[in-house]
């Protein structure tokens, strides 16, 4: 009966308390439009059992397993064994399916949990800033491109990143739990003491049975704040012969307040890890999209070494079907007699490297096509469909007669604005002097208020045990007691809610560091920390304008190898066609020609590796400018779902190549 009485008055006592002071701490409901479905309860607030809402907070919410599956747009574009490619197709397919860009999906999700747990009044684990780039990209075989790797970040694109699941050590004043904490204890005991006198207890082998039930709500604030609230029951049954209440039940109700005055003072101090966690989920958001701009420069640059290896392939056979008809027409004079048979052996010599030659462009287009199948699914090449598929590009490149190019001060100042790379560092600067918030509260001594008020009771019956001394055959009067005390634990509460017996207590508590050196040592190397920020963002800056200007320069340079090499191939075909006309006079060599047809293979491989270059150049300018996402019209909400809505393009009915 004791306990139920107990967990009744306890009940009745939480009701009182005001149940959204936990969600009132920070002062203010999450302003995040990107809940991850991880952190989603199970069941709303306003449905499910009793139960299931009691114990929401105490069961782990299961993440949603990966999916490996492919996008649909994939098995739209198959056809007959073929795999068909535009640009935006090939872009979409990265949206959706890369795995780079997947991984960098969670990114965001790590930051809602942090923003949680800052709330919680916990230290922050940290995101990640880390750009993945595992998308690659093959070389050319004639040495005029022989970069290996999809797109070349830049020094000033790579971020510092904290490792997940590392808790960072926080300087500062220590931040209160935010959550309130409910403290039960129940306890049964029995003890037997022996004692030496019988002038306390009446008897030399006392044995008490002592019940206890104590319960407490303790929850601080952001204000610096800790309130204790608790309720303690003991019931206590002895054989205490001197003992005038016996078995007696006595409680007390208290309320402790505690308030920090100088360290750990206000909520600027208490909510920086709150801002400092939703900042990091802005930052998370931000590597995103720099993932993607990553990503789809990747990709793009993917898709244009394709097409130039296929138009090398063209131009390999082109010079394997010139070097084969030397070789027939050769062999036709030789059997005339009008030509030493010595020239067949060079003309065949000469159709083997082509040969060679067009065996290594087939095997390039070969590996390309497999690199941008992987970049392109979630799967790789696992799927027989997709690994036996030839790619077959639906777009080419091309040099448009005029180049539109803004001013150099607009693009850079577009670059400024745009590049995540940029934002990320403001906001990891405005986190800095966040964090110095705590440094310098910690600089000021420990002063705390306290006010404790506390409300006793005792209740319980007339001992019935005799008088200790008393002659069991001589009638005694029997013990007084005062009614007051008598009773039971209705009894025990209104002497609690009358506030019979009460207890106050209010004081100031102080500690002093006389020489604060660890404190002084904080605020020195926070303060260092962000004033290597600020000159590593003005680093970043100066690096921005020089990426701006190295990828118009580079742009410009492109355009001008592509002119001079298409004008160069111009003049080798020509060469050829009048080396083939002296030749037939009699007035050249097949020495010439063969020399000549080289010349004239090796200009049109420069000219498309021209053509491809500059296609890098203009990938490279989109990227420097922060523009990759404005120029091939991607919507970074559509890539963080990854469904794009665009439809696949519709398939050619002839083959383009």
């Amino acid at each position: 009966m004791f306990c139920v009485q107990s967990l009744i008055a306890v009940l009745c006592v939480l009701l009182m308390l005001n149940p959204a002071a936990a969600v009132a701490a920070d002062g203010q409901a999450p302003t995040s439009t990107h809940a991850p479905e991880s952190l989603k309860d199970t069941e709303p607030a306003s449905e499910g059992n009793f139960l299931s809402r009691l114990t929401r907070s105490y069961r782990w919410r299961e993440v949603a397993p990966i999916h490996v599956g492919n996008s649909s747009r994939l098995e739209s574009l198959l056809r007959a064994g073929k795999l068909y490619l535009s640009v935006q197709d090939t872009i979409a397919l990265a949206l959706e399916n890369n795995l780079d860009v997947e991984i960098q999906r969670y990114g965001p999700r790590i930051a809602e949990a942090d923003i949680l747990r800052a709330k919680a009044g916990g230290l922050l684990r940290g995101v990640s800033t880390q750009v993945q780039d595992s998308t690659g990209g093959g070389g050319r075989s004639t040495g005029q491109r022989g970069d290996q790797t999809g797109i070349t970040t830049s020094a000033s694109t790579q971020a510092s990143s904290t490792g997940f699941g590392t808790v960072i050590s926080q300087t500062g004043s220590t931040i209160p739990n935010l959550d309130p904490v409910f403290t039960s204890r129940l306890q049964w005991g029995h003890n037997s003491n022996p004692q030496t006198a019988t002038f306390v207890t009446g008897t030399n082998s006392f044995v008490t049975r002592n019940d206890i039930s104590n319960f407490s709500y303790q929850q601080g604030f952001l204000t610096g704040t800790t309130v204790n609230f608790g309720l303690s029951n003991s019931h206590v049954r002895s054989n205490s012969l001197r003992a005038e209440v016996n078995p007696s039940t006595t409680a007390s109700v208290s309320l402790n307040i505690r308030q920090s005055l100088l360290q750990g003072f206000g909520r600027g101090v208490n909510s920086r890890n709150i801002h400092i966690a939703r900042n990091q989920r802005e930052i998370s958001d931000l590597v995103f999209k720099q993932q993607v701009i990553v990503t789809v420069s990747a990709v793009l640059n993917l898709y244009w070494d394709l097409v130039s290896f296929d138009e090398d392939v063209k131009v390999r056979r082109q010079a394997m079907a010139l070097n084969e008809k030397l070789y027939e027409d050769n062999k036709k004079q030789v059997e005339i007699g009008t030509l030493a048979p010595i020239e067949i052996v060079r003309a065949e010599a000469e159709v083997a490297r082509a040969q060679q030659d067009l065996t290594v462009a087939e095997t390039l287009v070969l590996q390309q096509e497999t690199i941008l199948k992987n970049a392109l699914s979630r799967n790789g090449v696992a799927s027989p469909a997709v690994a036996e598929a030839r790619v077959i590009l639906t777009d080419r490149i091309r040099m448009p007669e005029v180049e539109e190019i803004e001013p150099i001060q607009d693009m850079t100042a577009n670059a400024l604005s745009a590049r995540p790379e940029m934002s990320q560092r403001r906001i990891q600067l405005q986190n800095a002097k966040i964090g110095l918030r705590g440094s310098k509260s910690q600089l000021l001594p420990t002063v705390d208020a306290f006010v404790n008020v506390a409300n006793n009771a005792l209740a319980g019956t007339v001992n019935g045990l005799p008088l200790p001394d008393a002659d069991p055959l001589v009638p005694v009067p029997g013990r007084v007691v005062s009614p007051f005390f008598l009773g039971g634990y209705g009894t025990v509460l209104s002497q609690l809610f009358a506030r019979n017996f009460p207890d106050y207590s209010i004081g100031v508590q102080m500690n002093i560091p006389l020489r604060n050196r660890a404190a002084q040592a904080d605020m020195i190397r926070d303060q260092l920390t962000v004033r290597q920020q600020e000159l590593g963002m003005q680093s970043l800056e100066n690096q921005i304008r020089v990426d701006v200007q190295n990828a118009l320069i580079g742009l410009q340079q492109a355009r001008a190898q592509y002119q001079a090499a298409a004008k160069s191939r111009v003049l080798q075909e020509q060469t050829l066609d009048a080396e083939q006309k002296k030749y037939a006079l009699g007035a050249s060599t097949i020495f010439n020609v063969i020399l000549v047809q080289r010349d004239l293979a090796a200009a049109q491989s420069a000219e498309v590796a021209a053509l491809a270059a500059y296609s890098r150049a203009r990938v490279d300018l989109g990227r420097a400018t922060g523009q990759t996402l404005a120029q091939n019209n991607i919507s970074l909400e559509e890539a963080f779902q990854g469904r794009i809505s665009h439809a696949p393009s519709p398939l050619p009915v002839v083959d383009p190549q």
